[in-house]
């Protein structure tokens, strides 16, 4: 079972545990107010994310969930262009994963790749029985990375979003 991020890799990404030294690189690849769309809000500072990776980093208040964040280094290009995140409730429930890949990376099936390793990382290990996201219903470019991470829809809505779900059965 893991016990915090520990990095994994996928044929083109390394995938790293989130350190507050990479706010300033990654202020530039999430600095598209695109990215928003479908979460809301707006492209952080690196002081902002500074201090939004000291407080992940940190880890949960609450003992029973943890919050793992990775970003993405695109190995060829040696630069970050994105993160996967899990939030996970202990012991053994689901793990809730989300991902973003910035504007200038998107369209060379970064995300996919990602979103897969994770999804295989965690349910590898034992960690949880179940990886899910929420996905807005005209986000499709986020329900074509969960389809290619394994994840199937469900009938199951929160906040506007639709929960897809993969099981450890399901590979």
């Amino acid at each position: 079972m893991i016990l915090k991020p520990e990095p994994f890799a996928t044929a083109r990404l390394d995938v790293l545990p989130l350190r507050v030294a990479y706010a300033d690189e990654m202020a530039a690849v999430l600095d598209d107010p695109a990215l928003h769309t479908y979460t809301g809000g707006a492209p952080e500072t690196a002081d902002g994310l500074r201090a939004r990776y000291g407080r992940q980093t940190a880890g949960s208040p609450d003992p029973r969930v943890r919050w793992w964040n990775w970003v993405l280094r695109v190995r060829d290009e040696d630069r970050l262009a994105g993160y996967v995140q899990a939030t996970v409730d202990v012991p053994g429930a689901a793990a809730e994963i989300a991902w973003v890949v910035g504007t200038r990376w998107q369209g060379r099936g970064y995300a996919k790749e990602a979103a897969a390793g994770l999804a295989a990382h965690l349910l590898a290990a034992g960690t949880v029985p179940t990886v899910l996201a929420h996905i807005h219903p005209d986000h499709h470019a986020s329900a074509a990375v969960a389809e290619a991470a394994g994840l199937v829809p469900t009938g199951e809505w929160c906040d506007g979003e639709r929960r897809w779900e993969r099981g450890a059965e399901n590979g």
